[in-house]
């Protein structure tokens, strides 16, 4: 059972709705969101010129951008290297379109996931060698990329690293960075880029902003890879504020303008209009496509799709990702299946954290599987599979706001063949017979209390749901985008009388019902996976003993259209 929290919202929101001219709801909604006094104009109305930090701020920067110049001068061959998911596919894209400007000697790759594993590899930068690159700039990954940048270096290549995960620290806490000739990433201790939460494709983008700005280049052209950015930044769940909320709204613009037909044919393929592409959009319907071709294929299909100037290539592509990502949804149900069948048989859902090992399931698949088991225990959860390698398991985690995944695993570091991460997730893989004792390592050094491991659903205020109109929901969205860091505006009300109730669609991750509250009657949906809308769904049922049940829930106002017709229902976040 969850437990529901009102936000004590800040006292001063009555000032901020006068200050700036703005609702009281609006107000309360910017207060509860920490939101510093001085950054609420560009809160309320995000622009490049209140938002967008100088690029010369991040360390390393003027190193970067100068061996960039002087090899466009010198026509060196420049290799991107990027990541096979979203946000490498974005990084890449924001270094390959904004280059293309000024040199057409420029290639890319991306690491395979099975044969490379995350990041640049030896076999990537050996390949570089061989087709006569002279500078590689890594995006979205590198930062923990020690022997393959080394090798490079040795081989005579220069390289730049483009990074935001976090940065390995020795026994002194003193970073530990690649020898690259330059590293570029806002996690660095010795930088003092202002915004620190940039994704791969947002630190891939500021790289190009000094370089046009140095070069007095067209900044109209820039801020159109914008629309990689703003993909990247959902995708990889990164916090909507600051500049990100600046990237991701003028990036929404660009899409909803694109002519970009690689991103117009996969709008096209997944049955969407592309005026309407939103964050939730991105996030759960364009994002994952592109996720599919780096888990069950190859990463390279992204990058074809958005390069690609054949018509029937591109609408060939943008259909494969979408049979791709189908099969991925497939794939995902069974070893959810199977995975929570050994956590409930061998009760570790029980423990603070959960490692369950499943050789059987696609290792590509294992974080996804760990954020759904997460999700429904409330525990931080690591998923393994068999890797490649004879006596390896690979694995990928998922964590819970109290538990920093990345700080916690760490110290036992020396138990792993590999790891990387940031507080709320990881992968790493570690030798078969050290599992146990890093099982034991972890539950033995955790600081999860009782209280930690109760599942927290903060409401921003009591909203009757027969008061909602749609002029607040109108309001409600002139705050968006909303996403991670920036959560939509959810409110509470109590003793809602349940009329009908049903689960839908084909993956039965729906449940729809039929509401009454004060003498109005209004219809709520609620989303959510397969696993946990069952238990809902009977937990709510059992409660009816010959009559109608009453509920409480969380929720936020919406609009449904169907057939040109709108209606308001609420999407229901949590009920009791």
């Amino acid at each position: 059972m969850n437990k529901w929290l009102i936000k004590a919202a800040n006292k001063e929101y009555k000032k901020i709705a006068k200050d700036f001219e703005i609702n009281e709801v609006l107000a309360k909604i910017i207060a509860n969101r920490d939101v510093p006094y001085e950054d609420i104009p560009k809160y309320i109305n995000p622009t490049a010129e209140n938002s967008m930090h100088d690029p010369f701020l991040m360390k390393d920067m003027k190193k970067a951008v100068d061996m960039l110049i002087e090899a466009i001068d010198l026509n060196k061959h420049i290799r991107i290297v990027g990541d096979y998911d979203q946000d490498g596919n974005s990084s890449t894209m924001t270094l390959l379109d904004g280059l293309m400007l000024f040199t057409e000697n420029i290639s890319y790759a991306i690491p395979h996931r099975v044969e490379d594993g995350y990041g640049i590899s030896k076999r990537i930068v050996e390949k570089a060698k061989e087709e006569g690159v002279d500078l590689i700039i890594t995006c979205d990954n590198g930062i923990s990329s020690f022997e393959p940048v080394k090798y490079a270096s040795e081989l005579g290549m220069d390289v730049i690293v483009t990074d935001h995960h976090q940065v390995n620290k020795d026994e002194n806490g003193e970073d530990i960075l690649p020898e690259a000739n330059a590293v570029l990433n806002p996690n660095r201790s010795d930088c003092e880029y202002p915004f620190k939460k940039l994704c791969g494709a947002g630190v891939a983008f500021k790289f190009m902003y000094g370089l046009y700005l140095k070069l007095d280049a067209d900044l109209d052209y820039l801020m159109d890879l914008l629309e990689y950015v703003a993909m990247g930044t959902v995708a990889d769940i990164v916090d909507l504020l600051d500049e990100n909320r600046f990237f991701v709204m003028e990036g929404l613009k660009k899409i909803h303008k694109t002519n970009n037909y690689g991103i117009k044919a996969l709008i096209r393929e997944t049955k969407l209009e592309q005026e309407s592409i939103d964050v939730y959009k991105i996030g759960f319907i364009l994002g994952p496509c592109i996720n599919a071709a780096g888990r069950l294929d190859t990463a390279t299909l992204g990058i074809e799709l958005f390069l690609e100037e054949n018509l029937e290539r591109i609408d060939e592509i943008a259909k494969r990702l979408v049979e791709l990502n189908n099969e991925r949804k497939a794939l995902t149900e069974e070893g959810v299946k199977l995975v929570m069948d050994k956590v409930e048989s061998e009760e570790l859902y029980k423990k603070d954290i959960i490692l369950v090992c499943e050789k059987s399931i696609h290792e590509s698949l294992a974080g996804i599987i760990a954020g759904r088991v997460k999700e429904f225990y409330n525990r931080p959860t690591i998923v393994f599979t068999a890797a490649r390698e004879e006596g390896v398991l690979k694995g990928s985690g998922r964590s819970i706001a109290e538990y920093d995944m990345y700080k916690n695993i760490f110290p036992f570091k020396g138990l792993l063949k590999s790891f990387g991460g940031h507080p709320m997730a990881c992968g790493l893989s570690v030798y078969e017979e050290n599992f146990d004792l890093l099982y034991s390592s972890l539950l033995d050094s955790s600081k999860l209390t009782k209280e930690d491991l109760i599942p927290k659903k903060y409401i921003d205020s009591q909203l009757f749901i027969d008061k909602i109109t749609f002029e607040i929901v109108e309001l409600i969205s002139t705050l968006e985008p909303y996403g991670a860091g920036n959560p939509k505006p959810v409110f509470g009300d109590r003793n809602i009388e349940v009329l009908d109730m049903k689960i839908l669609g084909k993956n039965e991750n729906t449940l729809k019902l039929q509401l009454k509250a004060r003498g109005r009657k209004l219809d709520g949906i609620m989303f959510s996976n397969k696993e946990k809308i069952k238990v809902i769904y009977d937990y709510v049922s059992s409660k009816a003993n010959n009559k109608n049940p009453f509920i409480d829930i969380i929720y936020y106002p919406d609009i449904n259209e169907f057939m040109g017709n709108k209606n308001l229902q609420v999407r229901i976040v949590d009920l009791r």
